[in-house]
C-alpha cells in the first residue's frame, strides 16, 4: 500500500511539474506577441548585413527582404537611412544586392553593420523631418493624456492615423505630405505603451481589444475641436483598433470611412506567426495561445462577430497583399467578400506587414486620394 501511495504521489508530482512547465513555456512563448516594443522590428523581419556604401548606393546581404520593391527606412543601432529600389545593372555579387541610398538620416553605415528594413522613412517630427508645421497636443485618454501631432487643414473631415505592431506614430509621416497638400487635417496620436503615453495596465499588447479606447478618445477630441466627421486610417493592430472604434464608439456616427493597412483580423493567427518567427516550437503554440488569452483577457478567436466589428457599415478601403507573414491577407479577402457594398480590397504584392505604401507609394497615394474624395 505504501509503495502504491508513493507511486501515486510521484506521478501527481510529475504531472504537476509538467503542468507548471507547460504554463511557464506558454507564458514565454506568448511574450513574442504580447510584448512587442514600439519602434523595434517584428521577429519576421530579417537582419541584413551591410557590405558597403558608395554615393547613392548601399550593398546589402542578398535576401528576399533586400529585394523588395519600393522605398524603406533602413535602421541599425543608432543609425537610420532611406533606401530606394534595387539598382538594376549595378555590379553585385551572388550574395549581395545593391539598392539606391537616398539619404542617411543620422548615424552611419559601414561594412559589417547589421540593419533591418522598416516602413518608417522618417524620424523625428513633422516639423523636423518634413518641414511641415504641426501642433503638439494631448488627447484625454482613459488611462491618461496621449501626446499627439496635429496638422491643421481647411477641410471639415479629419484623418486620424493609428500605427500598429512594432512601429510608432512616425510611420504616419509617410503620408503626411500628400494629405497636407490636400488640406486635410491629420491627427496622429500615440497609444498606450508608446514612449510618452500611459502604459497598458498589464504591460501587454491586446491586439486592439483595449487599445481601441485610445482611438475613441482621438475621435472625440476631433469632434470636440471642429471636425464634422473623421476617417480612421490604421496599420496592423491600428487597423483592428479602427474597426472596433467604428463598431463600438459612442460617436461612431461621426466616422465616415476606414482605411485599413495589413489589418490584424485574427489575434490568434498573428500571435502564432510572431511566436513561430521567434522559433517557438510548433507543439508549444497552443500553449502560447492559451497563455495569451489568459494573461491579456482576449476573447475567443472563433470567428464570432457579435458587435459587427468585421462588418463595417461605412466605406472601407483595405490595402493588403499575399506577402504579409504576420496578418494573412486571406482574412482581408474574406472581409471584403462578406461586405462587398462597403469594403474594397486593394491588393499589393511584394510588401511585408504594414508596409503596403512602401512597395509602391504613388499607387497607394492615388488609390487613397480617390477613396477620400467623396468623404472629405
Amino acid at each position: 500500500m505504501r509503495t502504491a501511495t508513493a507511486t501515486a504521489a510521484a506521478v501527481t508530482a510529475a504531472l504537476a511539474a509538467a503542468g507548471a512547465a507547460g504554463v511557464a513555456a506558454g507564458r514565454v512563448a506568448s511574450d513574442a506577441a504580447l510584448k512587442v516594443s514600439p519602434g523595434r522590428p517584428l521577429p519576421t523581419e530579417p537582419r541584413l548585413t551591410v557590405h558597403g556604401t558608395a554615393p547613392g548606393r548601399i550593398t546589402l546581404t542578398r535576401d528576399l527582404a533586400a529585394l523588395r520593391p519600393g522605398r524603406y527606412g533602413l535602421a541599425g543601432d543608432g543609425s537610420h537611412a532611406v533606401v530606394g529600389p534595387v539598382l538594376e545593372g549595378a555590379r553585385e555579387g551572388a550574395d549581395t544586392v545593391v539598392r539606391r541610398l537616398e539619404r542617411v538620416t543620422h548615424g552611419s553605415f559601414a561594412a559589417g553593420d547589421r540593419a533591418w528594413l522598416t516602413p518608417n522613412l522618417h524620424v523625428g517630427t513633422p516639423r523636423t523631418a518634413l518641414g511641415i508645421d504641426h501642433t503638439d497636443l494631448e488627447i484625454p485618454g482613459d488611462l491618461g493624456p496621449l501626446p499627439a501631432w496635429f496638422l491643421p487643414g481647411a477641410r471639415p473631415t479629419w484623418l486620424i492615423a493609428v500605427h500598429g505592431l512594432g512601429t510608432t506614430r512616425e510611420q504616419v509621416m509617410n503620408l503626411m505630405t500628400p494629405l497636407y497638400e490636400r488640406r486635410m487635417p491629420v491627427l496622429a496620436p500615440t497609444l498606450r505603451g508608446d514612449v510618452g503615453a500611459p502604459p497598458s495596465p498589464d504591460g501587454l499588447q491586446h491586439f486592439g481589444e483595449t487599445e481601441w479606447h485610445d482611438v475613441d478618445a482621438a475621435v472625440r477630441h476631433a469632434v470636440e475641436n471642429g471636425a464634422r466627421q473623421v476617417v480612421l486610417l490604421g496599420w496592423s493592430t491600428g487597423a483592428a483598433m479602427a474597426l472596433r472604434a467604428a463598431a463600438r464608439s459612442g460617436v461612431r456616427d461621426r466616422i465616415a470611412g476606414l482605411v485599413l493597412d495589413s489589418p490584424v483580423l485574427s489575434w490568434e493567427t498573428t500571435l502564432r506567426a510572431l511566436a513561430t518567427a521567434r522559433h517557438v516550437p510548433a507543439p508549444l503554440l497552443p500553449l502560447a495561445v492559451r497563455a495569451a488569452q489568459g494573461r491579456a483577457g482576449l476573447p475567443p478567436d472563433d470567428g464570432a462577430d457579435p458587435d459587427g466589428v468585421l462588418r463595417p457599415a461605412v466605406p472601407t478601403l483595405v490595402f493588403h497583399g499575399p506577402d504579409d507573414e504576420v496578418a494573412p491577407w486571406s482574412l482581408s479577402r474574406r472581409l471584403a467578400a462578406a461586405s462587398p457594398r462597403t469594403v474594397t480590397l486593394h491588393p499589393v504584392t511584394g510588401a511585408p506587414h504594414a508596409a503596403m505604401w512602401n512597395a509602391d507609394p504613388a499607387d497607394y497615394e492615388e488609390t487613397l486620394r480617390r477613396f477620400l474624395v467623396p468623404l472629405v
